[in-house]
Parts: structure tokens; C-alpha cells; sequence
């Protein structure tokens, strides 16, 4: 199996103001975030990417570059609006502190497979063009590089959220239980069987064991002897 890393973008201005970002031009980086992504990047740096794939939104291929400029041969970019923000229509813009007060935020926060932003996109929908774009690109890579290649896919929180919670076999009602930091690392490896959840919202420790593991399909009984998320045994 491939290893996908999904990578949240840095902190953005808007991250700090509490404005619901969307899908609006020109949110980039600030310094914290920049800062964020290019620990991230040094993380990674261990770890040869096959390819990084990111959401179009200028915040997220920030982040791509700084990690690709940490690869000791760079990796080949792809652009796919499978991964970029959701549609949040009307609410776009907003701050959160005004949107708290909309009634369809408890839904949002309670029941959220069952919310559609008003003129944007439901988050039904989100899951399932971001997932479906995930496993794509995660075959193809596979196809070229073998079982053992790593590629990162660069997103966005919501999106990274709705992407873990179908990969743990979650409702989506239930996603707002995940946490998805700024220039987090989560990894995933579809199988044929199942995908396996390697480790979420990691923040820090090493990642080169990666760069040797050729994980097999079936989870052994009794949990196995395989690397935990800093490369221990667990």
C-alpha cells in the first residue's frame, strides 16, 4: 500500500481573526503559519515524496511549495479542486463568532452530514469529492512507484476531517470529534481490504521510518509488532 500524508495548510490571518475563509482569494500564510509549514516541510524532509498534490487555494499551495523545497529532489505538483475548501456560499467571509448565532450552526456542530451551506456546498458532498479524489491519486502513485510510495496531499481542515472520518469508517455526523491542526500530519493507507489510520493531527516527532516501511494488507491478531506514529514499536 501507499502512504498518503494529509497536511493542513499553516495559520492564516484569517485563522487568527476567526473569519470562515472559504474559498476566497489572496488568504495566504501569515508568519506563524509559515512558520508551521516549514517545521512541517523539515519533518518530511526524511521522508522522499513521490508527489504532493494540493488544493488550489493560494494558503495550501504555499504549503506545498515549502515542502517540496525540502525534498532533496523535488516532487511533481498537481492542482485538484477534489481537495480545496468547502463551499460555505452565504457564510463565507462571515466571522465564526456571528455564524454561531445562525441556527444552522448546532446542526453543523451536531449533524453536519446533514447540513448544505446556504448557495455553497454540503458537506456530503465534500467528503465525497475529497475522498474520491484521495483514493485516485493514492492508486495511480501506487501503480508507478510500488507499495511503498509516500505522497502528501495539501488541504484544508474540514476537508482533511471528512477524508479521516470515511477512512476510520466513521458517520460524518461524527467528524467534529477530529482535530485537524495548522501544519498537521495525518497518514492513511488504503488497502483493498480496509484503509488504515496510522496516526492523526501529529504535530512533531520522526517520520523516517516511513521511508522503509512496506506495510502489509492484513492487520495481524492480537495488534502485531509494527511502528507506531514517531517510528517506535508499538
Amino acid at each position: 500500500m501507499a502512504t498518503v500524508l494529509l497536511v493542513r495548510h499553516g495559520r492564516t490571518d484569517a485563522n487568527v481573526q476567526g473569519v470562515l475563509a472559504g474559498r476566497a482569494a489572496g488568504v495566504r500564510l501569515d508568519d506563524v503559519g509559515r512558520g508551521q509549514a516549514e517545521r512541517t516541510a523539515e519533518r518530511l524532509a526524511v521522508v522522499p515524496l513521490v508527489g504532493v498534490v494540493t488544493s488550489p487555494l493560494e494558503r495550501c499551495r504555499e504549503t506545498s511549495e515549502l515542502l517540496r523545497a525540502r525534498q532533496g529532489s523535488a516532487p511533481g505538483l498537481t492542482v485538484d479542486d477534489g481537495l480545496t475548501e468547502c463551499d460555505y456560499g452565504a457564510w463565507q467571509g462571515r466571522s465564526l463568532a456571528e455564524l454561531a448565532r445562525e441556527a444552522l450552526w448546532s446542526t453543523v456542530q451536531a449533524y453536519p452530514a446533514a447540513v448544505t451551506f446556504p448557495g455553497g456546498e454540503s458537506l456530503a458532498a465534500v467528503q465525497a469529492r475529497a475522498v474520491a479524489a484521495v483514493r485516485r491519486h493514492d492508486a495511480v502513485f501506487e501503480e508507478r512507484h510500488g507499495p511503498g510510495a509516500v505522497w502528501a496531499a495539501v488541504s484544508h481542515g474540514d476537508v482533511i476531517k471528512a477524508v479521516l472520518a470515511d477512512a476510520l469508517g466513521m458517520h460524518l455526523d461524527l467528524f467534529q470529534r477530529l482535530d485537524v491542526g495548522p501544519a498537521s500530519v495525518s497518514l492513511v493507507r488504503y488497502g483493498p481490504l480496509r484503509p488504515h489510520v496510522i496516526a492523526l493531527n501529529t504535530q512533531g516527532g520522526d517520520l523516517a521510518w516511513l521511508a522503509a516501511a512496506r506495510p502489509a494488507d492484513d492487520a495481524p491478531l492480537g495488534g502485531g509488532a509494527g511502528h507506531d506514529a514517531t517510528g517506535g514499536t508499538a
